[in-house]
């Protein structure tokens, strides 16, 4: 906390020694006064307090410019030699006096922290009529403290214990008093924002009057006053107006009643619109990226959310490892420049993985990135997975981003999938176009599949009741996600459902028809959130179509069935071994609740949940597998991290699960 500051003039003095009180020119207590009000000069006096000349932050603070140099290393203050004065928060060599604050918190450990005779206490050969000045002239430093946490109308008492022979101990007794409560607010505006008719203007004024922080019947502190002037700035600026200012604002404090009157005016400027994009740092990649990836449309009014939003979408985009976006707030408004600045990343790189999952084990990655493929503005993302369940290899080309931001893409994977009874191998290729936005995603892509099994599982068992067979279909995927934040939502839903047909392969041409639908939804609590997870699939076909088991449905494991194992839950066949079904539908229901540190939530959260899932290849014979547990969230670097233990009701046994990350 920063302590008050009394407007004062400043003296031309003679150097004196260090930590002697001055007396040529003027009087000793007049230089006292001088000294010990010094640091202090500039801000604001105790009652009434005035901000016209405010030193809260310029607007340009909300900008995302490039970074500044990062300011030095704070260096604690080192012990105050005997006979100097020094900060108040440093230590001396030597005390001449003792220092006893009397006073409830948080005013003790303020008055603590900032009392300026904390300075003198190195000072060993003050006199006793210096001393006696000290005290009363640290009075109003006092009062000025104690202000700064509303109590203006303290009573202060500076006495001096302690013999003539012994060290000396000021006590500073200090009753504050009536804490003071903010009366009424005053909130003016000009500018474009005071004279708009636009319902946006309209509604970011009332947004800026609804989330005022320091509100009628509220305690009154500097912190707080500065704190809501801040805010209201921040949402002033964060749209439409870059250029908005505080234009004034007064605290009037009437002591005597213990209640204060605030007054602000916000200085909105005019409307600011964006204008064209002006990019440097690319030189390696196509120039048309950076626009097609930020999405910023000229003439739309200035948001910093958007800006934000663009530059998280470059960044993240893998061609750049990093983006600055920013608007000059000196440029025109009517088509204010959009500043890119990107740093290319490099054209290969290759990542390195290991992992473990209680579903498949231990686990290594290779993945190799080629920004720009020779000969072409594709990029190639090839990735070899070894593992014991699930080992497999992909390779994926997508070219760079049309106008409308839709992507072609073509991929390649083959895949073994070990089940204990059953092996299945299985080869895909895809070849479509794909289109990710804010919230919202969408695939379309020709698809064939091919699915070999083999295992003990497969005696007595048809090639349809096992999934081994080929297929060609056409897909459509389309996912939403509405959650207030990621990758750790507090509220929000997500919706998403993939729909395609096609026909198998081989011997017999058979159509079929495949839709599967998803949804989470999040709600908070007064502590903690409910998360809510629904899941069902369907493949319409003849009973003797031989749909590949990559098309077919089973589940259990770490994110979706907890209490089971990978993919445990599926049809039983006649030989006991579980194979792939037609038909499938997940739920879940999930209590998280945070862990409190010190009264305040932590890293880390607490989870009870119930989940449920079915397979069959008849919706009437779906019977549901249950699952009961709990575990623990951490809010990790990397995402969520959690790990449950979890009851299945069929198999009567406990399973631990662990995972990483928000999928959805």
């Amino acid at each position: 906390m920063t302590p008050p500051s009394i407007h004062s003039r400043h003296c031309a003095r003679k150097a004196t020694p260090a930590g002697r009180i001055p007396s040529a020119g003027f009087t000793p207590a007049f230089a006292l006064f001088a000294i010990l009000l010094a640091p202090l000069a500039g801000a604001q006096t105790a009652a009434p307090l005035d901000n016209s000349g405010s030193t809260t932050p310029p607007s340009s603070v909300t900008q995302t410019a490039p970074a500044p140099p990062p300011p030095p290393e704070k260096v604690s203050p080192g012990p105050t030699p005997e006979g100097s004065t020094g900060p108040t928060s440093a230590q001396p060599e030597v005390t001449a006096f003792d220092i006893a604050v009397r006073a409830p918190q948080p005013l003790k450990d303020l008055l603590d922290k900032h009392l300026e005779l904390q300075r003198y206490r190195a000072v060993t050969d003050l006199d006793e009529a210096e001393l006696a000045r000290l005290i009363v002239l640290a009075e109003r430093n006092v009062r000025n403290l104690a202000g700064t946490l509303g109590y203006f109308s303290p009573s202060i008492n500076i006495t001096r214990e302690g013999g003539a022979n012994q060290k000396p101990t000021i006590v500073v007794a200090v009753e504050p008093g009536q804490a003071t409560i903010v009366g009424g607010v005053a909130m003016n505006f000009a500018g474009d924002i005071a004279d708009s008719s636009d319902p946006d203007a309209k509604a970011q004024r009332e947004g800026i009057e609804r989330d005022w922080r320091l509100p009628a019947g509220q305690r009154f502190t500097q912190d707080a006053w500065d704190g809501a002037k801040t805010q209201a700035l921040r949402e002033l600026v964060a749209r439409r107006y870059p250029a908005g200012k505080l234009a004034g604002s007064l605290a009037d404090v009437d002591a005597p009643t213990n209640s204060a009157a605030l007054s602000l005016k916000l200085d909105s400027g005019p409307l600011y619109r964006l204008g064209p994009l002006q990019v440097s740092g690319v030189e390696r990649y196509d120039p048309v990226l950076v626009p097609r990836l930020a999405r910023l449309t000229p003439g739309t009014p200035y948001d910093q959310n958007q800006l934000n939003e663009a530059q998280l979408r470059l960044a993240s985009s893998g061609y750049f490892d990093s983006a600055y976006i920013f608007v000059d707030p000196e440029s025109d408004p009517n088509a204010a420049p959009v500043q890119v600045q990107v740093r290319e990343a490099r054209l290969q790189k290759i990542i390195l993985g290991v992992g473990v999952t209680t579903d498949s084990g231990p686990r290594a990655s290779v993945e190799h990135t080629h920004q720009r493929v020779p000969g072409t503005n594709w990029r190639a993302v090839t990735k070899l997975q070894l593992e014991k369940k699930a080992p497999f290899a992909q390779t994926e080309w997508t070219s760079i981003p049309d106008e409308s931001n839709w992507r072609w893409v073509a991929l390649a994977r083959t895949e073994r999938v070990d089940d204990d009874d059953l092996v299945t191998r299985s080869s895909r290729l895809r070849f479509g176009r794909t289109q990710a936005g804010d919230r919202i995603d969408r695939n379309m892509y020709v698809q064939y599949d091919r699915a070999s099994v083999s295992g003990s599982g497969q005696l007595n068992s048809s090639a349809a009741d096992i999934g081994d067979g080929s297929a060609l279909s056409v897909n459509y995927v389309w996912t939403g996600r509405y959650f207030d934040s990621l990758p750790f939502p507090n509220k929000g839903y997500g919706l998403g459902f993939e729909l395609g047909g096609g026909s198998t392969m081989g011997t017999q041409h058979l159509p079929f028809t495949r839709a599967v639908g998803r949804w989470l939804g999040i709600v908070p609590l007064e502590r903690g959130r409910i998360a809510m997870r629904a899941e069902g699939g369907a493949v319409i076909a003849k009973d003797s179509a031989r749909i590949p088991g990559t098309l077919l449905f089973r589940t259990g494991g770490d994110t979706t069935v907890r209490g089971y194992g990978y993919r445990d839950i599926g049809i039983k066949l006649d030989n006991g071994v579980t194979g792939p079904g037609r038909y499938m539908a997940v739920g879940s229901v999930e209590y998280q609740r945070p862990l409190l540190r010190d009264g305040r939530p932590s890293e880390w959260e607490n989870t009870f949940f119930i989940d449920a899932g079915a397979v069959a290849d008849n919706p009437k014979d779906m019977k549901p597998s249950v699952g009961i547990g709990t575990g623990v969230r951490w809010r990790s670097p990397i995402g969520p991290l959690q790990m449950d233990v979890a009851y299945g009701v069929k198999p009567k046994q406990l399973r631990l699960h662990v995972s990483v990350g928000f999928v959805f």
